[in-house]
């Protein structure tokens, strides 16, 4: 069978100038990583992948290199491997603390070693240490990922750069948590491990990229393959990127298939005896089991995934009146194609609003507007408002910071009708670095209403707009060119409108479904098949039924008859998705989950943000450890601006200033020498004029690079064009001695900070009198209304109740709330039973007043939150 490739993006990939301005040309060369290779095995709508990284030392002295790169956001690491001078080490899955005091011993006592860290979803970090001069190292990570399907196509995507992201908040005093060009902030406390220095479009020297990617139908009718960059085919099923490319874009192919619904259940296997790590000789160090087990394992036997396809649309009248709150992100990352595109879209949304709905549009950078003429609240979707929001769109431009809180919270607000079908559209690229504090912040409300995001960028941030999209019960849609935003708005406008299928549970028969597992169910949406899997206990028999209700009431449901299949990658994509739960938990307050998410992690081998993969030689090759250390800086992201030429760099200003679009470039390298004057923070200087060439600095071993569009830099006049420096909203500081984020070594270790615990009922007072208060007001809906109603005051109740680390009358109430759309639910009773527990909840004896209802100018207002330790594990 022979399938057409098609390009997603004709005509844009002219070739980058030779160099850029100030681009530091040396014959010997002094950026580490030499070549990122990617062989990727899709096979219907998974993935399985191998990334394999080579890092070269360029110096007379041992190495340390540092890389800070992206992974797809729903990908399970499995596995991880160093090679060098014949010798191949295999990674350990270990506590991340742990992990990080071997790695740092090692390299302490000479020895080779290397470590794999997960800072948010999609963004890594690797580290490899004790590289002998002119040796070179190549590490490898193993990994599986689901293919998303919707409207007849799946999607591979696979990131190949870190864009640079918005970093709010405060620097904070202490010690940098890594060695990144942005200060850590009370509202980002790990901002310093997630932004890498940027290379100049055009850099002489980019690395080596390879990109295989071998497509197995399994069955499926495949149509078409599209690719988002120039590939060709070498023989039938293989794509293989073409030389050339830069590492400054996603790597993006859909593939039309017709999907199918389906049950596969997967018994689990011991590692070893399917290819997997577990063999040892004389030169293979390092392997484990990861725990796994021929019998239960603690959660289960094996893995059940399950496909429901969604019935088909009803008409127009099926769906309730809407109110949409539109916000869309005009900061300065979005200038360029994205910015042309972001409006587009939000045109586009507002277009297909009818005479019942009502809307608000609102555009933020470190500022929040709205169209002149319309109010500050929800308006009527009419001709006249449509056009005056259409006007507004059309004139906006990027500039500024992208502080995302405030018109989240702002839209929220609007969002209070439970009578009407409530959404929320955030159109932005999502490159933020307070993923947390916006999740803390809002995890509880987003439960609420539906919330929809539109990703545009090439580099974009998928995994947070996911997490954000996941909260409110919506979809995510990414868009990486213009000529992809027709075919995502399509998907949009369908998902704007009400589910077709809500209220889904599953019925086990004949199999040992473990309840507490099962990934989230959501909604089902028009082209959009639903995706379940979980853990089972005993044999790999059985059927599953999946109950909801149909768009104009009527019950509906689907069985499915399983079917036994083999391999390794349903497992740890499950335990990839329920990680991802746990973790989102803990974000949002839940903080006793620690050791769950940890001990999860390795009972199935998949790496977290608790976790890390190490891998140390046995034998010694650099008396004294690294001489020389260094970030390997990253391509700009294709699209966005280029930086202005350098400016001397001047010290960090007291008072903040925040960067409002792509990182600082870098021109050569940022570097550290293990003399340096202030370990843990990089020393840069403007030009390659410093040092000899082929050397990186003013001496041997050390480096050169110039960091224009710092705070200091800002002032200065070295800012990058289009960026407007902003007071970002101030965080308290953080407690004297206080320790935020990781350190790099054993001997920088603070005094531990107090472990965080779980909000009081107190904290969530205000929230529940006014839920209460609604929930009185409401008392004449009729009998499916309340019903819907319930449910969905069930699912806030659910958030909250997570904020307060499980408050038992609450988390109870959430649980028979949440049910109330199963047949034969007594709504009466649980109506009755919901005001009875909120009314003795939010009675505080001899305490404040309790606002009466959202009317209270005080209800659901936040205060400044107190600093707390970052999401991840400490060493």
């Amino acid at each position: 069978m022979t399938v057409q490739i098609a390009s997603l993006k004709p005509g844009e990939y002219a070739p980058l100038p030779d160099a850029g301005l100030g681009a530091l040309r040396t014959g010997k060369g002094n950026l580490p990583l030499e070549s990122v290779e990617v062989d990727a095995r899709i096979t219907a709508l998974t993935a399985g992948v191998e990334v394999a990284q080579g890092f070269r030392n360029p110096y007379d002295v041992p190495l340390e290199a540092t890389y800070i790169f992206p992974l797809p956001g729903r990908a399970a690491v499995t596995a991880f491997r160093m090679e060098a001078d014949d010798r191949v080490v295999e990674g350990v899955l270990k506590e991340r603390g742990q992990a990080r005091r071997d790695y740092d011993q090692a390299l302490a006592e000479g020895r080779r070693a290397a470590i794999a860290e997960e800072e948010r979803p999609d963004v890594f970090t690797m580290r490899v240490g004790n590289i002998v001069p002119g040796e070179r190292v190549t590490v490898r990570l193993t990994l599986s990922q689901p293919l998303p399907y919707e409207d007849g196509a799946a999607t591979f995507r696979f990131p190949l750069v870190v864009a640079p992201r918005y970093i709010p908040g405060t620097p904070l005093d202490d010690r940098s948590a890594g060695d990144g060009v942005a200060p850590d902030t009370g509202a980002v406390p790990d901002a310093s491990r997630i932004s890498p220095p940027v290379l100049l479009p055009g850099f002489p020297d980019p690395v080596r990229l390879s990109l295989t990617a071998r497509v197995d139908p399994a069955g499926l009718d495949l149509r078409e393959i599209r690719s988002s960059l120039h590939v060709v085919t070498e023989e039938e099923g293989v794509v293989r990127l073409q030389p050339g490319e830069r590492l400054d874009r996603d790597f993006v192919l859909r593939l039309a298939f017709t999907a199918s619904a389906s049950l596969t259940l997967v018994p689990d296997h011991v590692h070893g005896h399917d290819g997997g790590p577990g063999t040892k000789d004389g030169t293979t160090e390092g392997a484990q089991d990861h725990g796994e087990h021929d019998g239960h394992d603690g959660d289960g036997d094996g893995t059940f995934t399950l496909t429901v396809l969604p019935p088909a649309p009803g008409g127009p009248d099926a769906r309730r009146p809407r109110d949409v709150a539109l916000l869309l992100d005009r900061s300065g990352s979005m200038s360029g194609w994205k910015m042309v595109a972001a409006r587009r879209a939000a045109a586009r949304i507002v277009d297909t609003l009818t005479f019942d709905d009502r809307f608000a549009v609102l555009s933020f950078d470190s500022v929040v507007e709205r169209p002149e003429g319309l109010s500050a609240g929800l308006v009527a979707a009419t001709d006249r408002n449509r056009y005056r929001a259409v006007e507004h769109l059309a004139r906006l431009e990027a500039r500024g910071g992208t502080e995302i809180l405030d018109p989240m919270e702002q839209a929220l607000g609007l969002l209070d009708d439970p009578g009407r079908e409530r959404v929320l559209v955030l159109v932005t690229d999502g490159q933020v670095g307070n993923e947390d504090q916006i999740l803390e912040r809002l995890g509880a409300r987003l439960a609420a209403v539906r919330v929809h995001t539109v990703g545009i960028d090439r580099a974009v941030n998928a995994e947070f707009l996911g997490r954000l999209a996941g909260l409110g019960s919506g979809r995510c849609e990414l868009v990486e060119s213009e000529d992809r935003l027709d075919e995502a708005m399509e998907h949009i406008h369908r998902r704007i409108g009400s589910p077709l299928v809500t209220g889904l549970t599953l019925k086990a028969d004949g199999l040992g479904v473990l309840p507490a597992t099962v990934t989230h169910l959501g909604s089902l949406y028009s082209g959009v098949p639903l995706t379940v899997s979980g853990r089972f206990h005993g044999p790999a028999t059985g059927a599953v039924t999946v109950h909801g209700v149909g768009a104009d009431g009527p019950p509906w449901e689907r069985r499915l008859d399983g079917t036994p299949a083999e391999g390794r990658a349903p497992r740890a994509i499950w335990a990839r998705s329920h990680l991802r739960r746990l973790e989102d938990r803990y974000a949002i307050g839940e903080h006793g989950l620690e050791r769950e998410i940890v001990e999860t992690s390795l009972r199935h081998g998949v790496l977290c943000r608790f976790t890390a993969f190490v891998a140390v030689d046995s034998r010694v090759v650099a008396e004294g450890g690294p001489g020389h250390r260094v970030l390997q800086p990253v391509e700009s992201p294709s699209g966005w601006a280029a930086p202005a030429p350098p400016v001397p760099p001047a010290p960090m200003a007291a008072a903040p200033m925040a960067f409002t679009s792509a990182a600082p470039a870098i021109f050569s390298v940022a570097s550290r020498d293990a003399a340096s004057p202030a370990p843990g923070a990089p020393e840069y200087t403007a030009g390659p004029g410093g040092g000899a060439p082929g050397t990186l600095g003013g001496g041997p071993g050390t480096g050169t690079g110039a960091v224009p569009g710092t705070a200091a830099g800002a002032e200065s006049g070295g800012a990058v064009p289009g960026w407007a420096p902003v007071a970002p909203t101030p965080f308290p500081a953080p407690p004297a001695g206080a320790r935020r984020g990781f350190g790099r070594s054993v001997s920088r270790k603070a005094a531990p900070a107090a472990r965080p615990v779980p909000h009081s009922v107190d904290s969530v007072r205000p929230q529940l009198a006014a839920e209460l208060a609604r929930l009185r007001e409401r008392g004449s809906l009729t009998v499916a209304e309340r019903r819907l109603y319930l449910a969905d005051l069930g699912s806030r109740l659910t958030a909250l109740a997570a904020y307060t680390g499980g408050e038992p009358a609450l988390s109870a109430l959430a649980r028979e709330l949440s049910a109330s759309e199963t047949p034969g639910a007594d709504v009466d009773a649980l109506w009755g039973r919901a005001v009875a527990v909120l009314t003795e909840l939010t009675t505080a004896p001899g305490g404040p007043d309790i606002p009466d209802g959202p009317d209270d100018p005080e209800a659901g207002t936040h205060r400044p939150i107190a600093p707390r330790p970052s999401f991840w594990k400490r060493s």
